[in-house]
């Protein structure tokens, strides 16, 4: 199943109660997202990235909350009627599973490794979770054994397509172990 799909172009694969769920990124604003809900024009995919079907159902929304926004941002959601994939469009610029923005992750971490200092806007404890799983990371990943190189490292762990602030260990693919 794997080999079918098209992870070059955003997709992730997850696979809940014995169903598939497919990610695609798409670059939108959350902002429109949020103004528009509902109404927001979601690209319809023009076929299945699974078994090639030319015609997908769609299969309503699911809410997502990201950082600064307090009310829920609604995703569209499709199927497809021949192999049962379920695909979700997303806001492309999140790593899987996260609220706030990879460049956000990004800045918060150079922030604290060129100043000492957490920068104000994102917990304390979120920042220091994206700290020390980017360390751990690149010490699994890249063998790093310090500091030294620690942004350089983000940069080359989101390369190998791995969450380079996840607490799990990934495959090169970015899907869980």
């Amino acid at each position: 199943m794997a080999s079918t799909l098209r992870p070059d172009l955003g997709w992730d694969i997850r696979n809940p109660n014995n169903s598939t769920l497919l990610l695609q990124q798409i670059s939108v604003s959350i902002k429109e997202l949020i103004h528009l809900g509902r109404d927001f024009p979601w690209p319809r995919p023009e076929r299945c990235p699974r078994c090639g079907h030319c015609r997908l159902w769609g299969h309503g929304f699911v809410p997502a909350y990201f950082e600064g926004d307090y009310k829920p941002v609604l995703l569209r959601r499709y199927r497809c009627p021949v192999c049962r994939l379920i695909l979700r469009l997303k806001p492309s610029g999140y790593f899987q599973r996260f609220q706030t923005s990879i460049e956000s992750i990004r800045q918060s971490l150079s922030h604290r490794f060129y100043r000492h200092l957490w920068p104000p806007g994102s917990s304390r404890q979120r920042q220091g979770h994206w700290f020390r799983s980017l360390f751990r990371q690149a010490k699994i990943y890249l063998g790093l054994s310090g500091f030294e190189d620690i942004l350089e490292a983000f940069d080359r762990l989101m390369a190998l397509g791995i969450t380079p602030v996840s607490r799990s260990v990934q495959s090169a693919m970015g899907s869980d172990l």
